[in-house]
C-alpha cells in the first residue's frame, strides 16, 4: 500500500498557501504598477516553472505592457519584440476574441499544449497558457499571462493559486494605478512650478538640483529660483514649504510666484520677504515656509541675505576656505503677521560660490543640522568650483532620501566689464527737458560717445522725461547706463501706470507720439515696476 506521485510535476516544499500569504505580503506594500508587477513575478514564475509572464493594464479597450519577465527581448516571440513594452500586439482587446472573452467572464482561463489560440497569445505559452483577468469592485483592471514552452499539467492546487493570485493582484494593480496617477499629476506640477532652466547671469555662473523624496508621493515643496533684477542685481531663492502633498507643491508654486513679484517691483530683500509672509498669512494656509533670499549686486560684489526659518548660505572662497554665514534670521513665513526679517551683508570675492540648500540635504533623523552644514562646508571646501554641475551632484551623493533636497550654488566671477552710470533728478521747472538733455549730452561727451549715436540718445531722453513730467506726479529721475557698446537711458516715475502706445493717430493730434519715437529709434524698449512707480527704459547700440 502506498502512494506514486510524478516527481516532475512537484513543487518546492512551500505550500500554496504560504505563496498566495507571501504575495498578499508583497502586494500590501507595492505602491506602484511596477511593483506590483514584479511581486506577482516573484510569486508564480519559478514556483510554476513558468518561462514567461507578462502584466498588462487595461486602458479604454486596449491593453498596454507595464512588466515582461525575463526582460530580455530575445526570449519573447518575434511579434511580442516588435512591441516591446509598448501597447499588446494588435493593441484592441477585441481583435484577440480568446482574451477578450476570458476578461469578460472575470475568471482565470487555463489552455493546455495545443490549443487553437491567436498568433500573439499562442506564442506566449506554446506548452500551455494561463490568463489571469485582474480586477477589483467590478471594474477590470488588466491581465495577467503566464506561458510555458513545454506541455504543463495544470493540477486543481496550481489552478486554486492562480484564481487566488489574479483576486489579490487586480485589487493591488486598482490602488497602485490610482497612486500613479496621483503621483504623476502632482509631479507634472511640481516641474511646471520650478524653472525650466536657469538665466545666464553677468559675471556669474549658476546651477540647481532637485531630488524628490523617496518615500510617499516623492514630491513635496521644495524650490528654487535665480531671479534677475535691475542693475545687474541677481537674487538667489531657496524654500521649503512644511509636507509632502499636493497642497505642498501648490503652495510652493504660489510662493515662488509672489517673491518673483515682489522682488520684480524693487523692493529690497527684506521688504520682499516681509510682503510674502503677509501674502501667506491672508492664504489662511496651515502650512508655513522657510526661505532664505540672497541679492547679489554683480558689479559691486556684495550681496544682502534674508533668511526665514531656513538654513544659512555655505560660502566657499577662491582660496578652499569655508564659511557658514552667520546671519540673522526671522521666523519661518506664516508664522507670524508682523514678524521682522533682519538683513546680513555678504562679501563677495571673484572666484567665491554660494550654496544655498534645504534641510533634506544637511538634516535627518541621526544627523543634527549642526553637523549636516558642517559637513557641508566639508564638501564644498574639496570641491573643484570650475566645474559646478559636478560639485552639485557631488553634493547630492550622500544625502539622506528620507525629505526632498533642492540645492541652488552660483559662483561669483565677477563682472569682466563694468557698466559706467550717472544719475539725474528731474526737477519739475518749465526747462526740465533742456536741463536733462543738457546732462545727458555732457555725461555721453565724458563717455567718449559719438555724435550721431549722442542725438539718438538725447531725442529718448527728451521724450521720456518729457512724457513722465505731462503725465506723472511726484520725483522723476534719469539714469543713464554704458555697458559695452549700449546705451541704457532709464527714466523712473512715482506712477505706476504703464505707457500706452496708440494705435493710430490722426494728422490734426498734437500729443502721442513720443513712445512711437522711443520705439522706432530704440533697439530695445520696456517698462517694469519699480517700488510702487514704473520705469521706462530703452537700449540703444552705439555700434550700428
Amino acid at each position: 500500500v502506498g502512494t506514486v506521485t510524478d516527481a516532475s510535476t512537484l513543487r518546492g516544499e512551500v505550500t500554496d498557501v504560504a505563496r498566495v500569504q507571501r504575495l498578499a505580503a508583497a502586494l500590501a506594500t507595492a505602491g506602484t504598477v511596477s511593483d506590483v508587477g514584479q511581486a506577482v513575478v516573484a510569486a508564480l514564475r519559478k514556483p510554476l516553472r513558468a518561462d514567461r509572464i507578462a502584466l498588462a493594464e487595461l486602458e479604454n479597450d486596449r491593453l498596454v505592457v507595464t512588466v515582461l519577465d525575463p526582460p530580455e527581448p530575445e526570449a519573447w516571440p518575434e511579434l511580442w519584440q516588435l512591441e516591446w513594452r509598448a501597447e499588446w500586439p494588435d493593441a484592441p482587446v477585441r481583435a484577440m476574441p480568446t482574451l477578450a472573452a476570458a476578461l469578460r467572464e472575470g475568471r482565470a482561463r487555463i489552455w493546455p499544449a495545443g490549443t487553437a489560440l491567436e498568433p500573439a497569445l499562442a506564442e506566449v505559452g506554446p506548452g500551455g497558457l494561463a490568463v489571469l483577468p485582474l480586477s477589483a469592485g467590478g471594474r477590470m483592471a488588466g491581465a495577467c499571462l503566464i506561458g510555458w514552452d513545454d506541455p504543463h499539467d495544470f493540477g486543481p492546487d496550481e489552478r486554486a493559486l492562480l484564481t487566488a493570485s489574479a483576486g489579490l493582484a487586480g485589487q493591488a494593480l486598482t490602488r497602485a494605478r490610482a497612486f500613479d496617477a496621483e503621483h504623476e499629476l502632482v509631479g507634472m506640477l511640481q516641474r511646471q512650478l520650478l524653472p525650466r532652466r536657469l538665466p545666464e547671469l553677468p559675471g556669474a555662473v549658476a546651477v540647481a538640483r532637485y531630488l524628490p523624496a523617496t518615500a510617499g508621493l516623492e514630491v513635496g515643496g521644495d524650490w528654487y529660483d535665480v531671479i534677475p533684477l535691475s542693475d545687474h542685481h541677481v537674487a538667489l531663492v531657496i524654500g521649503d514649504v512644511q509636507g509632502h502633498s499636493a497642497g505642498a507643491a501648490t503652495l510652493m508654486g504660489q510662493m515662488r510666484t509672489a517673491l518673483r513679484a515682489y522682488a520684480a517691483e524693487g523692493h529690497p530683500p527684506d521688504v520682499v520677504v516681509s510682503h510674502s509672509n503677509r501674502l501667506l498669512m491672508e492664504l489662511e494656509t496651515d502650512l508655513f515656509v522657510t526661505c532664505c533670499y540672497v541679492d547679489v549686486d554683480m558689479e559691486e560684489g556684495t550681496a544682502w541675505c534674508v533668511r526665514a526659518g531656513h538654513p544659512p548660505p555655505v560660502l566657499r572662497y577662491p582660496d578652499g576656505s569655508t564659511d557658514i554665514a552667520e546671519t540673522d534670521g526671522g521666523p519661518p513665513l506664516g508664522v507670524v503677521t508682523r514678524a521682522e526679517f533682519p538683513m546680513t551683508p555678504l562679501r563677495l570675492l571673484p572666484g567665491t560660490v554660494i550654496a544655498l540648500t534645504t534641510d533634506g540635504l544637511v538634516e535627518s533623523a541621526d544627523l543634527d543640522i549642526d553637523t549636516g552644514l558642517d559637513r557641508l562646508a566639508h564638501e564644498l571646501a574639496v570641491s573643484d568650483p570650475a566645474h559646478l554641475g559636478l560639485v552639485a551632484d557631488a553634493l547630492l551623493g550622500n544625502a539622506h532620501r528620507g525629505d526632498d533636497v533642492a540645492l541652488l550654488l552660483m559662483r561669483y566671477d565677477g563682472m569682466a566689464v563694468k557698466p559706467l552710470r550717472e544719475g539725474w533728478t528731474v526737477w519739475r521747472v518749465p526747462e526740465a527737458a533742456r536741463q536733462a538733455r543738457r546732462f545727458t549730452r555732457r555725461t555721453l561727451r565724458t563717455w567718449g560717445v559719438p555724435a550721431e549715436a549722442m542725438d539718438t540718445a538725447l531725442l529718448v531722453v527728451s521724450e521720456l522725461v518729457t512724457n513722465a513730467l505731462v503725465h506723472t506726479d511726484g520725483r522723476v529721475r534719469l539714469d543713464l547706463v554704458l555697458i559695452g557698446h549700449r546705451l541704457r537711458v532709464a527714466v523712473t516715475d512715482a506712477s505706476p501706470r504703464t505707457p500706452v502706445k496708440p494705435t493710430s493717430l490722426g494728422w490734426e493730434a498734437t500729443g502721442g507720439r513720443g513712445i512711437l519715437l522711443v520705439e522706432a529709434m530704440s533697439d530695445a524698449w520696456g517698462t517694469v515696476p519699480v517700488s510702487g512707480g514704473k520705469q521706462v527704459w530703452s537700449e540703444l547700440a552705439l555700434d550700428h
